[in-house]
Parts: C-alpha cells; structure tokens; sequence
C-alpha cells in the first residue's frame, strides 16, 4: 500500500551539522487529514475481523473496500495538498499491517486461508515490528523516555519499501482480497487461489530478506552517538 513521503513541514529546524550529518526535527504536526484516515484503517480492522470470525463475510468485505479507498485516498490527499509528514510513513504502513494481520488470523481460524501460509506472512511482520522498535529506540534523540517512545510526533527514522515488498504487499492483497471474497462468490477452494497463495508466501519470504539486504530500507534522521 501507499506510503507517504515527509516534507519539511517541522515545526523547528536545527540547521546546524555534527559530522557532516544535518539534523533536522523536534516535533511536526500529525492532526492531518491524510493521518486521520489512516488511523480509521487502524479502527476497521478489528471490526472486519470480528464480522470474519462471525461468518459475515459480506459486511467484512465491504468495510474492507472502504478502508483500501482510504488507503488510496490519504496519499492522493497527502501528495496533493503537501501533507505528508514523517509520522505518515510510519503510520500508513502500520495500519495496513495491522488489518492484513488481522484479516490472516481470522481467515486462517475460518480455514479460509493455509495455516502455513499464514504463519509466513505473520512470522515475517513480527520481525518487521520487532526491527522497528529496536531502530525507534536507537534513532530516538536525547531524551529517550517512555513518553518520547511512544510520541510519534517526535520523528526519528523514516521507512523506505523496497520494490519487492512494494509487490509483495500487492500480492499479500490480492490473495487476502480474493480469500475474503470466495465464500461470497462461492469460489472457496479454487486452483488459481491456491496458486496465488503460494506466490503470496513466496514474495513474502522475500520481501522479508529485502529489508536485511537493503541498506537505504531503514533511514535514521538521528544517528546514535558513538
């Protein structure tokens, strides 16, 4: 799904330089429209979950359109009236993750979706999130508390997607997509979904290594002093 790119739409700006490196924050404006619409993704998914687990596959698709509109719609929005902030390309992705978890778990308890292919995917965002976490805490500047943890508006690295997991998330989408919809349709169990699943755990596995792999994947906007 779509990432937002940051501008230097900060609030302060410290120009000065410590080897060579600019350092730039403390705090931006997170109370956008774009963010705002990310964070109701991050609402639906436990709803779209809950109507899963309830065999409702019908409202659960539904609201599940809605939120990939809003996917859509808050980085057309972000790009177009200069919106973007860096808590956006920690939070988009965030909230995608969050209801493509979801949606893994419950399709998988519904036997909607391979249990193996489903501990792929999950195994492979939980290393992502256990990543994310270490770099949040290295690049958080002076002081690192648990409040300045968790204020997201206090930017310390930014996520770049690789191509691979740019394509991954695309398949990842399709094939949840597709899952959520074959009871609906009635197409529960068909060889082309099968096949897409296993391209599915495929790119996942290889996504996964891409962010090992890929030095610029992970940008930290404050370097940990050595």
């Amino acid at each position: 799904m779509g990432s937002k790119e940051p501008q230097t739409d900060l609030d302060q700006e410290d120009t000065s330089k410590s080897k060579g490196v600019k350092k730039i924050l403390l705090h931006e404006n997170i109370y956008t429209l774009p963010n705002f619409l990310t964070f109701t993704r991050l609402v639906a998914a436990p709803v779209i979950g809950y109507w899963v687990l309830q065999g409702d596959y019908t409202n659960a698709a539904i609201l599940f359109g809605v939120a990939s509109i809003t996917d859509g719609l808050d980085g057309w929005i972000a790009r177009r009236f200069k919106m973007q902030s860096i808590v956006g390309t920690i939070l988009d992705p965030m909230a995608d993750k969050t209801l493509m978890t979801i949606l893994t778990v419950t399709l998988a308890m519904q036997h909607l979706i391979p249990i193996p292919i489903a501990g792929i995917i999950l195994g492979r965002d939980a290393g992502l999130i256990l990543a994310s976490f270490y770099y949040r805490y290295i690049s958080l500047p002076e002081p690192k508390t648990f409040t300045r943890y968790w204020d997201f508006s206090i930017p310390s690295a930014e996520v770049h997607p690789t191509m691979i997991s740019k394509v991954n998330t695309a398949i990842q989408m399709a094939y949840i997509c597709l899952s959520l919809l074959a009871p609906v349709f009635e197409f529960t169990g068909h060889v082309g979904l099968d096949y897409l699943g296993y391209t599915c755990a495929a790119t996942t596995i290889w996504s996964g290594a891409s962010y090992v792999y890929t030095k610029d994947a992970v940008k930290i906007l404050h370097p940990p002093k050595k």
